[in-house]
């Protein structure tokens, strides 16, 4: 019986701290509700954990990004609706002032508002804003909204310029009302010509004759060619004179030829003009004949001019709408696919990091009725020296 050593008491508070450490670290996973608090509690599990938790609140913070992508959509997308209503309120007012019935009074008035609609597309251009940005006055362009947690996870957007010029509503080219004349069926003497409306009457009459000239030289042959006793050449009834060789001679007769047939091409040319096909007609709208700086309906071309802009200027709006519909479309499945791979994400990081409350409540009732034990045997362990003082009375 010794008593500077009670083995068995060290024994006892020994197994005690290791209970009591335990027990300590059940009571700390239980309250914080995390299965690692520190570093030493998993060394790998928590370099895994915390790469997941980047990860998830990216995936979050992306998920919020593409819904204010949706957001400055559906304020851009609001207003090109505008815009629309706009153009088809001028489509109709064009439509109105194409018709002749119209006095210019009538048109006056029509061009008033189609004035104030072109100024108020330009307003809406330059005033639609979706945080302090333009949206519709072409700087919203090549922008990049970013919906992944990672770097280069991003989804391109850009608005075209909305305002009445880029929509084609300024400098609008167009067609005056013009007769455009045309002829067919001019022939004479063999000789058929197309008259060139793009000509004047003189010079198409030049030309006519000109054809006729060159159709009276193929026409001379060699019988037309006699030759004298003394060997010269003559030409019978074309021209006076004798020629040393046919050839000159043949020359001469091709050329007086030619001077006859476009003499009486000459003379024929207003019968041939009275008898030909004339065809008129007016020719209006879009063109390269003059320009308007706007919407105008003062005449039945400007109005058929200023009718063609305003269906292209919708058909440019209704092209830019259903870009930025097929984009909102994109960032809706973009935030549904966010929003799984974060849930998943979390799901797998709190396997990882949680605790498991029904398993830890196990150990620490278990390390709870060790600990209770370790101090009872501890006390026994103390008791048993007590003997030694009964050995010693």
């Amino acid at each position: 019986m010794v008593v500077q050593h009670n083995l068995t008491a060290m024994n006892a508070n020994r197994q005690l701290g290791i209970t009591t450490g335990a027990q300590a670290k059940s009571s700390e996973k239980l309250s914080s509700g995390y299965r690692i608090n520190r570093a030493g509690d998993d060394a790998a599990g928590l370099k895994i954990s915390e790469k997941m938790r980047s990860q998830i609140r990216g995936l979050d913070k992306a998920s919020d990004n593409a819904q204010d992508g949706i957001s400055l959509i559906q304020t851009a997308e609001g207003a090109l609706n505008e815009a629309h209503s706009i153009l088809q309120r001028m489509n109709e007012l064009s439509v109105q002032g194409a018709n002749d019935t119209n006095q210019n009074i009538d048109r006056d008035a029509i061009n008033q508002e189609l004035t104030a609609l072109t100024e108020e597309l330009d307003r809406i251009s330059e005033t639609t804003q979706f945080n302090k940005q333009n949206l519709l006055d072409g700087s919203f362009a090549d922008k990049k909204l970013q919906v992944g947690a990672n770097a280069g996870q991003s989804i391109n957007i850009s608005i075209g310029k909305m305002d009445a010029k880029s929509l084609g509503l300024t400098d609008i080219k167009y067609f005056d009302g013009q007769n455009s004349i045309s002829y067919s069926g001019i022939s004479y003497m063999g000789t058929d010509y197309t008259y060139d409306t793009n000509k004047s009457t003189t010079d198409n009459k030049n030309a006519f004759m000109s054809a006729a000239r060159n159709t009276g030289k193929t026409a001379f042959t060699d019988d037309m060619i006699a030759m004298t006793a003394s060997g010269k050449y003559t030409l019978a009834g074309a021209a006076k004179g004798s020629f040393t060789t046919k050839e000159s001679a043949k020359l001469k007769g091709a050329s007086e030829l030619g001077k006859k047939y476009s003499k009486a091409a000459g003379e024929a040319w207003a019968g041939l003009l009275s008898n030909a096909k004339v065809t008129t007609k007016t020719v209006g709208g879009l063109g390269e004949s003059k320009t308007i700086t706007s919407p105008n309906v003062d005449s039945y071309d400007k109005a058929n001019a200023t009718l063609q802009a305003v269906q292209g200027a919708i058909n440019r709006v209704s092209t830019q709408r259903s870009a930025l519909g097929a984009l909102q479309n994109r960032l809706e499945h973009t935030v549904a696919n966010l929003d799984n791979v974060s849930e998943n994400t979390q799901s797998a990081e709190s396997r990882i990091r949680d605790t498991d409350m029904a398993d830890e409540m196990v150990e620490y009732s278990k390390n709870n009725i060790l600990a209770q034990a370790g101090q009872s045997m501890l006390a026994q362990a103390n008791q048993s020296t007590q003997g030694v003082l009964s050995l010693l009375q």
